[in-house]
């Protein structure tokens, strides 16, 4: 009987194509991995490539060459379409725990040798100015506010103050500020991203989708020297503008359950029962939808009762949906859009539904130039949106609001309002959270019981005790 043998094929001593070959032909190759790569160049790969993944379309190979980019110096707005790809891993600079320089932000290049530019560059420089100023009068508050906790380093103090007053001044950066992103993917998602990235109305976010197409080619050139323009994104995006419905203004709810599965708990529970029965689906969830509460309750504890906060549920979860509408700041958005498992349709980022004022901003005394400058920041959105909508999203800050659609299912949620109603999370974030959850509870309350959600907290008391 062979010997199990587990090994890793390095990438110091092997290409990532290479790699991803030596992956590809154990499917028709009886040889261990470490002869088949033996035998490989990075000529033959290249011709194995050619022919099965660009020639026949076998791009799953692809997904064994993997990448480690770094990004420096992109605008948060180009983060974001970076980021959209679903199947990548991310870790961008944070707004939550570092400072910005007042010259850390991106010009649009389609504002180069434009009579705009000189208005963009000094309403920025506003924002940065003001964004600096804030910090030390809000540093003063909150060190007030905060004891010193017995032990504690000068360091360990001073990082959690700080998590705090950046937490509030960081509503002032616009989306044009500068952020340094680590991206790790593997050539099949690099391809499709390169070609979103393109195909992007943005100028920046073509040119980084060039930079990245350099650098990948230089380790895996044949699985991404045919990523171009999309013709197909660039014409629906352009057909999708020229639809835009006029915007409106009215108040409305900023977290709205709009559309669920009204029987996704039963079927979660046949999904369950269907795991380990030798019976249908259907029979499953006629069995679930005669069982009285009381068995219902036994049947999910028995699914979730075990649940930890550092558990994943099942994927039986996964079986049910929602949709919802929110309304929330682009700093909450920054982090919102993290959750890529989501299905998620953000609208693009803008003035017209106002800003919010953290509530350490106006006990600092700083109420006034945060409100003058965010003011400042819309009367350029304005003029720059006549120019070009998109190149207008750089002036926006991040406590102007926006508009996502996202659709996930119960285990998605279970992840994203655990995670973002802890302690930790910003409040802007936790406020969401709450109001998630609470629908959640609202229309699934059978199985929404075994969440660890913050329970001392409500988004009613978010919005009271962080917002002005």
């Amino acid at each position: 009987m062979p010997k199990r043998d587990i090994y890793l094929l390095s990438p110091k001593a092997l290409a990532p194509e290479t790699i991803a070959v030596a992956f590809a032909k154990t499917s028709r190759a009886p040889e261990s991995f470490r002869e088949i790569a033996a035998e490989l160049t990075d000529e033959k790969s290249a011709q194995f490539h050619e022919k099965w993944v660009v020639g026949y379309g076998h791009a799953s190979v692809a997904e064994h060459a993997v990448l480690h980019l770094a990004l420096e110096n992109v605008s948060r707005i180009a983060v974001e379409a970076i980021e959209s790809n679903r199947l990548a891993s991310y870790t961008e600079k944070s707004t939550r725990y570092q400072k910005w320089d007042s010259d850390a932000f991106t010009i649009p290049p389609e504002l180069q040798d434009s009579p705009l530019q000189p208005e963009f560059t000094r309403t920025v420089g506003l924002l940065f100015e003001t964004y600096q100023r804030s910090l030390e009068p809000v540093k003063t508050l909150v060190s007030g506010q905060a004891a010193r906790r017995a032990n504690e380093t000068d360091e360990a103090y001073d990082r959690r103050v700080r998590s705090q007053y950046v937490d509030s001044c960081r509503f002032l950066l616009p989306a044009a500020a500068n952020a340094n992103l680590g991206l790790t993917a593997n050539g099949r998602v690099i391809e499709n991203t390169l070609r979103k990235l393109l195909s992007h109305p943005l100028a920046e976010v073509r040119q980084i989708g060039a930079e990245i197409k350099r650098e990948a080619r230089a380790e895996i050139p044949t699985l991404v020297k045919y990523a171009e323009p999309v013709p197909y994104l660039i014409e629906t995006i352009r057909n999708l503008s020229a639809l835009a419905l006029p915007s409106d203004h009215s108040t409305a709810p900023f977290c709205e359950l709009i559309d669920y599965d009204e029987y996704g708990e039963e079927k979660i529970l046949a999904a369950a029962l269907y795991r380990s029965s030798g019976v249908a689906y259907a029979q499953a969830l006629n069995a679930v939808r005669a069982a009285p509460q009381p068995v219902r309750r036994q049947w999910a504890e028995a699914l979730l009762g075990r649940l930890t906060r550092f558990d994943i549920p099942l994927r039986e979860l996964e079986h049910a949906t929602f949709t919802f509408d929110l309304i929330m700041d682009q700093g909450a958005y920054a982090e919102f859009k993290r959750h890529r498992m989501m299905t998620q349709t953000p609208q693009r980022l803008g003035c017209d539904l106002g800003y919010v004022t953290p509530r350490r901003i106006v006990e600092a005394g700083f109420e006034a130039e945060y409100r003058a400058a965010m003011d400042c920041a819309a009367e350029t959105y304005y003029k720059l949106a006549a120019f070009n909508s998109d190149v207008a999203q750089y002036v926006v800050p991040n406590g102007y609001n926006r508009r996502v659609l996202a659709s996930f299912n119960l285990r998605t949620a279970y992840h994203f309002c655990q995670l973002r109603s802890a302690a930790n999370a910003h409040f802007s974030i936790r406020r969401i959270a709450q109001k998630v959850a609470e629908e959640i509870r609202r229309v699934y309350p059978l199985l929404s019981e075994f969440m660890f959600i913050k329970e001392d907290e409500t988004w009613q008391a978010v919005e009271e005790n962080y917002f002005g």
